[in-house]
C-alpha cells in the first residue's frame, strides 16, 4: 500500500512537471534531488520523496518526510523595524525549508525512509543566523507601517495583482515570496520566486510606494517610482553577480538589497565582500556602483575616488550612523552617503540650476531651517542640508586634516556655527542664506569661471550655493570629469579650487604669534582665473586683477602683491552681528595672524583705515603705517 501511495504521489507531481514543460517552465530545478539538475543529488529516484511522504511522516505540513531541524534562531532587527520576529513553530511553514536550508540538518535525512546516500554540495545555506534574512515568522497581527502597503495590516492581504504574494495565515513566511515547487516562475531570477520581480515587482507586493504616514513616520518609499534608481536604463554587467535582470531599473531593490546573508543587515544592504576598510554599511552599499568599478558597463563617476583625498568623515565606531538619529546631528558628527543623499529618491542631475534650491540628486534629505531648528520635511535648499552638522550641533570638531583654521576677531559662541556667519542678522556674509546685498561690487563677476578659467559658466545669482566653494576639485559642473558636491576634493576644507590663508609662526611676539612676521608670504600671485594661484577660489566669482587695482580699497595692491593673503582680512562666510567691528565687507581679522595696535583692533569704513599690527607693522587709525616695535 506504501508502495502504491508514493507511486500515486510520483504520477501526481509528473504529470505536473510533464505540463509545466510543455509550457516552457523548469519546475523543480535544484530541488530535483533525484537528478543532476540540483548540486545535491541522492540515490532515491523520486524527487518528491526528499521532502514529501504519502505515509509514516512527520505528520506536520504537507505531507512532510524530511527531518526538522531543531534550531533556535537569531532573526532580523533593526531600530526601525515596526514588525518583530518570534521564532518559527517547529512543523509549521517556514521551518519546513529550513529543514535543508539552515544548514544543520543535511538533505536526504528522510524520516520515513531513513538516510539517502547523497553527493555534492548545498550552497544555498542560510544558516541560524538569520539577522541578514527578510523578517518572517512575524509576530500576530501584522502592525501597519508607512512603508507597507495598508492591506498586508488591514486585510491580510498583499497588493500583487496576480495573487502569487501571499501571507501565511496571516503571516510572512518563506512561500510568501518562494514556491519551492517552481524554480523558473522569473526566468531571469531562478531563485523559485512566486511571480518576475523585474522592477521589484515582487517586493513592491507588500512594499507601498505611495504617500503615507503611519505612527508620525511617512512613508521613505513614497517617491520610488520616479527616482533615478528605479529608471535608470544603466545596463549592470554580468560580472557584477547580481542575478539576470538587465539594468539598474529591472534589478530595483535588488540592486542595493539582497533578501537572504545580507552582509550589511541593517536594511538588508548589499555590501561588497570583502568590505571596504573603514567605511560604514550603509556606504558601503553605495560603493557597489558609484566607485567607478566595472559592475555597471557605463560606470558613473567614481565618488569614492573623492573621498580618498581630504574627503568628508565616513563614521568609524564612536558616531556610527543610525537610522533613527536627530536631524541635528549633536555629538556625532560624520557623513555617510545617506546623510546627504535619499536612494530612494535622488534623481540625476542633468541641469545645473541656480541657488539655493536643492539638486534632484539630494532630493528627499533631511535639513536644519535658518533658525537651527530641524525642518518638518524635506530640505528644499541646499544649505538646509548642510546645516544638519555646520549649525547648532554641539560636539563639532576642527580636524588637522582639513588645514589651516582662522580665528576671528567677531564671533558668536561657536565659530564653527555657520548659521550665525550667513544669517539674517549676520553684519556681512557671502549669499547663501540671504539674497546678496550688493551685486554692484567692482571686482564681481557676471558668471562664474569654470576650473579652467577660459570659460564662463553659471551667470551671477543673488544666492550662491555652498557647493560654489566647497566641492570636488574635478567637478562636472564647473568643467571637470567628476562628482559634484563636497565629497573630497585635493585642497584644503574640500575647496574646490587653491585657497591660501596666511599664517605666522607659533611663539609669542615678536618671533611669533599675532601681528609676528606672515612666513608664508606668496609675493606677486598669480591672477588669471585658471592659473591655480593661492586665490583661485576667490578668482572663481571676482576679477583680482581689479581687486588689486584699488578700485574697493587702496591698500589691496600693497597687501596683495606683498603675499597677505585675503584671509587675514577677510572671512570667506559672513561676520556675525554679535561682537566689536562694524563687520561689513566681511571683515572679521584673522586673530592669529593680526594683534591689536596700543590695544585697539579696528576697520573704519568711512575711511577705510585699519588699526592693528600685522606681519610686524603698525597700522594707525589715520592710515600711516610704521614697523613695530
Amino acid at each position: 500500500m506504501r508502495v502504491a501511495s508514493a507511486l500515486l504521489l510520483m504520477m501526481l507531481l509528473l504529470i505536473t512537471f510533464t505540463a509545466a514543460q510543455n509550457e516552457g517552465r523548469d519546475i523543480l530545478g535544484a530541488h530535483d534531488l533525484s537528478s543532476g539538475a540540483s548540486p545535491v543529488s541522492g540515490s532515491m529516484s523520486a524527487a518528491c520523496l526528499y521532502c514529501h511522504a504519502p505515509h509514516s511522516g512527520i505528520g506536520k505540513g504537507p505531507l512532510w518526510g524530511q527531518t526538522l531541524s531543531s534550531q533556535t534562531y537569531s532573526m532580523y532587527s533593526s531600530e526601525t523595524i515596526r514588525n518583530t520576529t518570534v521564532q518559527p513553530v517547529l512543523g509549521e511553514t517556514s521551518t519546513l525549508c529550513l529543514s535543508c536550508h539552515d544548514g544543520t540538518v543535511a538533505p536526504g535525512q528522510m524520516v520515513p525512509y531513513g538516510k539517502a546516500q547523497m553527493s555534492g554540495t548545498m550552497t544555498s545555506i542560510l544558516s541560524t543566523k538569520l539577522e541578514g534574512s527578510h523578517p518572517f515568522s512575524l509576530k500576530l497581527p501584522i502592525q501597519d507601517s508607512a512603508t507597507l502597503v495598508p492591506s498586508i495590516a488591514a486585510t491580510q492581504t498583499t497588493a500583487d495583482s496576480t495573487h502569487s504574494v501571499k501571507l501565511i495565515k496571516g503571516n510572512v513566511e518563506c512561500t510568501s515570496c518562494h514556491n519551492p515547487h517552481n524554480q523558473g516562475i522569473d526566468k531571469r531570477s531562478m531563485t523559485f520566486l512566486v511571480r518576475d520581480n523585474a522592477n521589484g515587482a515582487l517586493c513592491l507586493s507588500c512594499h507601498e510606494t505611495k504617500p503615507r504616514t503611519v505612527n508620525a513616520r511617512e512613508n521613505a518609499l513614497a517617491q520610488w517610482t520616479t527616482s533615478i534608481h528605479a529608471n535608470s536604463a544603466a545596463q549592470v554587467a554580468p560580472t557584477a553577480g547580481l542575478g539576470g535582470y538587465s539594468t539598474v531599473a529591472e534589478f530595483a531593490c535588488l540592486s542595493c538589497h539582497v533578501t537572504h546573508n545580507a552582509s550589511g543587515t541593517a536594511g538588508l544592504l548589499r555590501n561588497p565582500v570583502p568590505p571596504a576598510a573603514n567605511i560604514d554599511s550603509t556606504s558601503q552599499s553605495c560603493i557597489m556602483c558609484h566607485n567607478g568599478s566595472d559592475k555597471l558597463l557605463q560606470p558613473v563617476a567614481n565618488v569614492f575616488a573623492e573621498f580618498e583625498k581630504k574627503g568628508h568623515p565616513f563614521p568609524t565606531g564612536g558616531n556610527t550612523h543610525s537610522p533613527s538619529e536627530p536631524v541635528v546631528l549633536v555629538q556625532n558628527r560624520h557623513a555617510t552617503c545617506v546623510d546627504c543623499h535619499n536612494a530612494h529618491i535622488a534623481n540625476q542631475v542633468t541641469t545645473f540650476s541656480a541657488a539655493p534650491g536643492l539638486r534632484p540628486s539630494q532630493n528627499g534629505v533631511a535639513g536644519v531651517a535658518a533658525d537651527g531648528s530641524s525642518l518638518t520635511g524635506m530640505a528644499t535648499k541646499q544649505y538646509e542640508n548642510c546645516l544638519r552638522c555646520h549649525g547648532n550641533s554641539s560636539g563639532k570638531q576642527s580636524l588637522a586634516i582639513y588645514g589651516y583654521l582662522p580665528s576671528r576677531a567677531v564671533f558668536a559662541g561657536d565659530p564653527l556655527n555657520l548659521i550665525t556667519q550667513f544669517d539674517i542678522t549676520a553684519a556681512s556674509s557671502h549669499p547663501v542664506m540671504r539674497d546678496s546685498t550688493s551685486t554692484s561690487q567692482p571686482s564681481l563677476l557676471g558668471s562664474m569661471w569654470d576650473l579652467s578659467g577660459n570659460i564662463q559658466n553659471r551667470a551671477m545669482g543673488t544666492r550662491i550655493f555652498c557647493t560654489d566653494c566647497h566641492n570636488s576639485d574635478d567637478n562636472r559642473e564647473f568643467g571637470g570629469t567628476g562628482p559634484n558636491g563636497p565629497h573630497g576634493s585635493k585642497n584644503d576644507h574640500i575647496l574646490e579650487r587653491p585657497y591660501t590663508f596666511s599664517q605666522v609662526a607659533a611663539g609669542t611676539w615678536p618671533s611669533g604669534g599675532p601681528g609676528s612676521l606672515v612666513i608664508n608670504l606668496t609675493p606677486n600671485p598669480a591672477l588669471d582665473p585658471g592659473s591655480g594661484g593661492p586665490y583661485s577660489m576667490c578668482a572663481k566669482c571676482h576679477n583680482l586683477n581689479n581687486v588689486v587695482s584699488d578700485v574697493s580699497f587702496s591698500k589691496h595692491s600693497k597687501h596683495i602683491l606683498t603675499g597677505i593673503s585675503c584671509s587675514v582680512c577677510h572671512s570667506a562666510h559672513g561676520v556675525p552681528a554679535a561682537g566689536a567691528g562694524s563687520g561689513q565687507r566681511l571683515i572679521n581679522f584673522d586673530v592669529n595672524v593680526v594683534r591689536p595696535n596700543n590695544g585697539v583692533l579696528s576697520y573704519d569704513r568711512s575711511t577705510n583705515t585699519c588699526t592693528l599690527t600685522c606681519h610686524m607693522v603698525d597700522h594707525e587709525p589715520n592710515g600711516t603705517v610704521t614697523p613695530a616695535n
